[in-house]
Parts: structure tokens; sequence; C-alpha cells
């Protein structure tokens, strides 16, 4: 048994990974300052010995003692991170700073949930792990995206300098049960906008791609960066290589809850990416890793979850 310890823990893909340690047995400390995460989510796990909740902002030092962490704590959608901007950034850089110097001390390993955001409007499709992206530093994203990318540095610095077992996972779009109703994301609002019957808003012409990764998926992928061979740093992408644009999500969305929704266009918002889609080849070969859900299967599983909230 390990004591693992998960910051940003309430959040959306935090309480799934918490789902699937304590399944195996394992001991969870949760720490989330609540700005973006939610107690429902990690609601059913307060009963359990095995897990405990801290309220705390990681941009202050933490004095715990565990066996290995998961560094989620920041805001991850839009409309989240661009709330706050400099808290953002704060999250990102000042949060990798107190959680490695946590891992220096415990000697312990930890993982970083990093993003495909620091690959930013790619040049290069689909994008691995050696392009160094095309990120705008003072655009309205530069707070996530930069944020995300000063946090790898620190990871890779903490490597080299101090021998932390640290490793880097660039996340994709992922998607599933528990995402926030107005958290901004294209399949959230998609799927809220269908259940209500009001009209899906697509900004652009609809033909930009995404690549979605169902959020078990995701887990498993994390949980598999943690335990292989301090030897693997990563970085290392995690998503679904499927990729599909705006536009046909939109429609699938409306087929599978049978809504009278029509198709409504916004202008694209600023430095948002044309094309996005990973190549998992590092993660085939190191992590034994690739996705197992299908599109539609997650889609229906994350529009149940909408429908129980009474959307």
């Amino acid at each position: 048994m390990t004591t693992y310890l998960v910051t940003g823990g309430a959040g959306f893909v935090g309480s799934h990974l918490i789902d699937r340690l304590l399944d195996e047995g394992h001991s969870v400390l949760c720490v989330d300052n609540m700005v973006t995460g939610s107690r429902a989510n990690i609601a059913h796990h307060l009963s359990n010995p095995k897990f405990e909740m801290m309220r705390h902002d990681v941009t202050f030092p933490l004095y715990v003692e565990v066996d290995a962490v998961f560094n989620l704590a920041c805001p991850a959608s839009p409309v989240s991170y661009q709330k706050d901007p400099v808290q953002t950034i704060k999250t990102s850089v000042l949060g990798a700073i107190n959680i490695l110097g946590l891992a220096k001390r415990l000697k312990c390993p930890v993982v970083q949930a990093s993003t495909s955001e620091v690959y930013g409007s790619p040049e290069r499709h689909p994008q691995d792990e050696t392009y160094w992206g095309n990120v705008n530093p003072i655009g309205p994203r530069a707070c996530y995206d930069e944020g995300k990318r000063a946090a790898e540095t620190l990871f890779f610095d903490y490597r080299r300098q101090h021998n932390v077992d640290a490793k880097v996972v660039r996340i994709f779009n992922t998607y599933g049960p528990r995402m926030a109703v107005d958290d901004g994301r294209v399949v959230s609002n998609f799927i809220v906008q269908a259940l209500k019957g009001e009209d899906i808003t697509i900004y652009g012409d609809g033909t930009q791609t995404r690549s979605f990764c169902y959020v078990s998926d995701l887990v498993d992928g994390l949980v598999k960066t943690m335990e292989i061979s301090r030897d693997f740093s990563g970085p290392v992408n995690i998503g679904n290589p499927a990729e599909l644009s705006v536009h046909d999500l939109a429609e699938q969305i409306i087929d599978l809850t049978r809504s009278k929704s029509r198709l409504k266009t916004m202008p694209l918002p600023v430095d948002d990416p044309i094309k996005r889609k990973p190549d998992i080849s590092i993660a085939r070969e190191h992590l034994k890793w690739s996705p197992e859900v299908e599109l539609e299967d997650g889609l229906i599983a994350t529009v149940d979850y909408f429908r129980s909230l009474g959307m």
C-alpha cells in the first residue's frame, strides 16, 4: 500500500485518479483549494479511512508525509484559467516549486500533469514530444500555456540538479463524467446546450480539429507513468490520436442526445489552436499504453452524467 498525494484532487481528472488509487487499496491525501474543484466529486470518499481531504493552495509550501505525488493543481479550462490569469501562472510555477521541494525532501516520485497547450497553436501535426511548440507568450492563454511550460522546466531542472524522480505527462483533450457544467470546454458545452435544446455554439467555422480521450484512459496513463522506472521522465503525450472536427463532434452529440439544437457559429477566440492531435508513440513503447474507450461510448457515459444533474 502506498500513500499518494493528489493535488487538485477535487477536480474532474483528480477525482477520477483518486477513485482508481483507492480502488487499488492505496491511501490518498487530496489537496485542493476548491477554486475549481468540487466537494461533490469526492463526497463518496469522505467516510473512507484511507482518504483524507486537505484544503490548501499549492502556491504555499506543503508539509506532509507521503510516498508519491501527482501534481494536478491548476485550473485547466480556458474559462477557468482566464478568470484570474496571475493566480493561474502562480499555481503552475510556485505550485511546481513547492511540490518539487516536497518530493526532494521526501525522496519520492512526482508526476506533473502538464498539457498539450505547451504546443500552442502547433505548426507540426500531429504533435510529438520533440516539438517545442508555437506559443504566444503575451496572449490571453499564456498564463496557462507558459505557466505549464515553466513548470516542465522546473521538473527537469529538479531532476537534473537534485536527482528528483520527476516525470511529466502532457495531457490532451479529456472528457467524461464530473466535467463542470460551466467550464467552457467543447464537450461539456455541446452536451449541456444539446440537452437544454439551445443552439450549439461553435467558435470558428467548425473545421478545427481535436482528439478526445476518455478520463479513465487518461487516469491509466497517469498511473503507468508513476509506476514506470525512474529512468523514464517523459515528457509523454497522453491522449487519443483519433482526430475529428469540432463540427462533427457537435453533430454526433446532437444525434446521441436526440436534440433539436441547431449549430451557431461565433468568432474563434484569440490563439485558439486550429489542429490538435497527439503522437502517442512514446506512450505505446515505454508505458505500453493506448486509449481503449471509443468516442461514442465515452460520450454516452458523459451525456448520462449530465442528464443525472437535471440538464
